[in-house]
């Protein structure tokens, strides 16, 4: 697919400098562009590499003002970096543009779907599933019975959304991602053995969440698992049966939450966190890397370590952790010369 500098401008309301015909049809970091690519320049470090690139069209800053003669096209944009992000934005929309329904694939009884849905090969569609607007299913795709889709989502090759889950408007769910699998709920017996207790919940998607690659959400035992509006959720992460993530929460990778454990709004978590069940976390919450939470947290804190405490003063303690053997080998020695009393 190409498009014309002229083209490019006009979906950035952005002014050509050069040659409004120029061409291209792919895109380039700056210091790697060839003939026919796109690329920008916010960043100043990088502003050598604009008399040398070879990309045919470049994105700057209204401001820039070049120093010597360029071979590159300039669109000049008011944010140069937000620009370039929107246009990667509008490419990818016509990048998944797709419609209709590809053969094999299996539609169950009661089905009902809005305008423009794609479906890919191998997917199969249970009973009483409700599809809105503009949806795309990519192949390989299981979707229970049940299941309760919005508008303009889009869900990549592998996705299994199990029965009666529901998902709002505008949500995104990656590649080997499952929603709605049994929680881990198992009661011990006398003789040592475990009976599974059945989960009979399900899971609710709010609007504009987005959920990584192989990531897994649990139904709820009895109600919901609930994902609120905004959430974006990283790869390889497990939210366990009755948890609640309240709006505008981001957790990174590898991150678990046990069950029935409740998240605030708008939390930063990083990758490899584990916080422990039946726990209440605040809003605006920030939790670092490979922390484990086990305890309730108020509003707004920061926390690192395992288990975690506050993050200014784990950063205090850690300077003594490191030179815990010589302050011990200092203790030794004072304990060796202390005279005898």
């Amino acid at each position: 697919m190409k498009f014309t500098a002229a083209q490019i401008a006009g979906i950035l309301e952005g002014e050509v400098v050069g040659n409004p015909n120029a061409e291209v049809f792919k895109l380039s970091k700056i210091e790697e562009g060839t003939e026919g690519s796109l690329t920008f320049l916010a960043n100043p470090k990088y502003v050598n590499y604009i008399y040398s690139t070879n990309a045919t069209i470049t994105i700057v800053n209204s401001t820039f003002e070049p120093e010597s003669e360029l071979k590159t096209t300039l669109i000049k944009v008011e944010d140069a970096y937000q620009s370039f992000s929107k246009l990667l934005e509008y490419y990818n929309q016509v990048k998944l543009m797709k419609s209709g329904i590809e053969q094999p694939s299996v539609i169950s009884e009661n089905v009902t779907y809005g305008e423009n849905l794609y479906l890919g090969s191998f997917c199969y569609i249970g009973k009483n599933v409700v599809i809105g607007k503009n949806v795309k299913i990519y192949p390989n795709s299981f979707i229970g019975d049940n299941v309760t889709i919005g508008d303009d989502c889009i869900f990549f090759a592998g996705v299994r959304i199990y029965s009666e889950s529901v998902i709002g408007n505008n949500c995104v769910i990656h590649s080997g991602t499952i929603i709605g699998s049994d929680g881990f709920g198992f009661a011990p017996q006398e003789d040592g053995t475990y009976n599974k207790v059945p989960q009979i919940g399900n899971v609710i998607l709010e609007d504009n969440v987005e959920v990584g690659s192989c990531t897994t959400i649990d139904r709820a035992t009895l109600g919901s698992t609930i994902i609120r509006k905004g959430v974006k959720l990283d790869n390889q992460i497990q939210i366990a049966h009755n948890v609640e993530i309240g709006e505008n929460t981001v957790i990174a990778a590898q991150t678990g939450v046990a069950g029935s454990t409740k998240i605030g709004k708008s939390c930063m978590i990083g990758g490899q966190v584990g916080i422990a069940g039946h726990l209440t976390i605040g809003n605006n919450v920030r939790v670092q890397a490979q922390s484990g939470i086990g305890r309730n947290i108020p509003d707004g804190e920061t926390l690192q370590g395992s288990p975690s405490f506050n993050y200014s003063d784990w950063n205090k303690s850690y300077v003594h952790f490191r030179n815990l053997p010589k302050i011990v080998a200092e203790l030794e020695e004072l304990k060796k010369n202390k005279p005898n009393s």
